[in-house]
């Protein structure tokens, strides 16, 4: 979208030099030799106003989009060869007294109308636009032109920058609203991501904040017990033993339950990421029924595989599918938006993914087929029941 909108305003600069440029030169026909030279003059001082003009829309638009800055001094050569253009027209028209050459002016002010209407209010810039065309009128004036050809600029100009403003501007707003929902998929997975630390710094800060309060209360009385040779600190040190074991074993409950993924809620999850990004998303097959173990390890495969999906690339569909053909279940996950320069390389995601389904005798393949990637786990059914709670998590 940014690319095609860039390019329409490119391709509508040159448009407008060949039609209301051209045109109406050729349609004079044949004139005198002065009115020919300076018609030829101001032809090639159009063609360099596109093609300066053409190397500032891009800057032009990074700064409406607040991706760069436009040196302002790069509207010093377009308002020159608008200036130089304007006089070569007035010139013409002097010259050589047919209506058509007026009509110049739709076209003439188009490059510099272009940035103007990317960099400035649209107060500014319709304010400006008459000036432009009060000071086209002095230029005729000053060069003889009178009667209705003194009056005729008026419209032209206004219409151009009438044109300028409702084609150009409304092209911006909806290419900076389309980067700002992009933006805001990035940071509503961000956010996502900062969240579940919260939560597991939550967790974490629960379980041993109080217990680690009561070891250090507890030690800090045997000390004192211990330096007046009582008993008692022996008592107060198994007691710090067992808290600390406890703490011990509530801290692997608080991790396994961490790194365990429940598959049905991780679908589910994927399904509702991927579709706040705006990626249609659909989910078949169901996980009930089976191993805790499966579930667990096919549940990462999800998480990671959404994950790729949201960083990489950029998709539009994916779609998830589960199924228990016979003694394995499958999980397919495909998605498209595979960008050309993709790594043929696995990262370190999927390595950690076939370390967690290696103890259940489960395979993981990636494989990219045209802009689809396709990343299939296997996990035979009767290794996983064999293995029951060992599986490492």
């Amino acid at each position: 979208m940014d690319l095609y909108t860039r390019n329409t305003m490119k391709t509508m600069l040159w448009f407008f030099m060949a039609t209301w440029g051209g045109l109406p030169m050729l349609a004079a026909g044949p004139r005198s030799a002065t009115s020919t030279a300076l018609g030829v003059a101001l032809l090639a001082v159009n063609i360099t106003q596109c093609a300066v003009g053409t190397r500032r829309i891009g800057p032009a638009y990074d700064d409406y989009l607040g991706h760069g800055v436009f040196p302002r001094r790069l509207l010093m050569a377009p308002a020159v060869l608008l200036g130089v253009g304007t006089a070569l027209l007035a010139a013409v028209t002097v010259t050589d007294s047919r209506q058509v050459f007026p009509l110049l002016l739709i076209d003439l002010p188009v490059p510099l109308m272009i940035l103007y209407a990317l960099l400035v209010p649209v107060r500014r810039f319709l304010l400006h636009c008459l000036g432009y065309a009060a000071l086209v009128v002095a230029f005729f004036a000053a060069a003889g032109v009178r009667g209705m050809e003194l009056v005729a600029p008026l419209p032209m100009v206004v219409a151009a920058g009438a044109l300028m403003l409702v084609t150009v501007r409304p092209g911006a707003w909806g290419l900076r609203n389309m980067w700002q929902a992009e933006e805001a998929r990035d940071v509503q997975a961000r956010l996502a991501v900062a969240e579940e630390r919260l939560r597991f710094g939550r967790d974490m800060h629960d379980v041993l904040g109080r217990n680690l309060a009561v070891i250090a209360l507890k030690s800090e009385l045997a000390v004192q017990l211990a330096e007046r040779g009582r008993p008692e600190a022996v008592a107060q040190m198994v007691e710090v033993q067992r808290i600390a074991r406890e703490s011990q074993r509530e801290v692997r409950e608080v991790v396994r339950g961490y790194r365990e993924a429940d598959l049905g809620v991780e679908l589910d999850g994927a399904r509702g990421v991927l579709e706040a990004a705006g990626i249609d998303c659909a989910v078949t097959g169901t996980a009930a029924g089976l191993p805790a173990g499966v579930q667990s390890a096919l549940g990462w495969v999800v998480r990671e595989a959404a994950t790729n999906v949201l960083r990489h690339g950029n998709a539009r569909r994916c779609a998830i599918r589960l199924a228990a053909d016979g003694p394995a279940v499958t999980l397919v996950v495909e998605n498209d938006g595979v960008p050309d320069l993709a790594p043929a390389a696995p990262g370190s995601g999927l390595a950690g993914l076939r370390e967690r389904l290696a103890p259940m005798g489960g395979t993981l393949a990636a494989a990219r087929t045209g802009e689809c990637f396709l990343l299939t786990a296997t996990v035979p059914l009767r290794s996983a029941a064999e293995l029951g709670e060992e599986i490492p998590v």
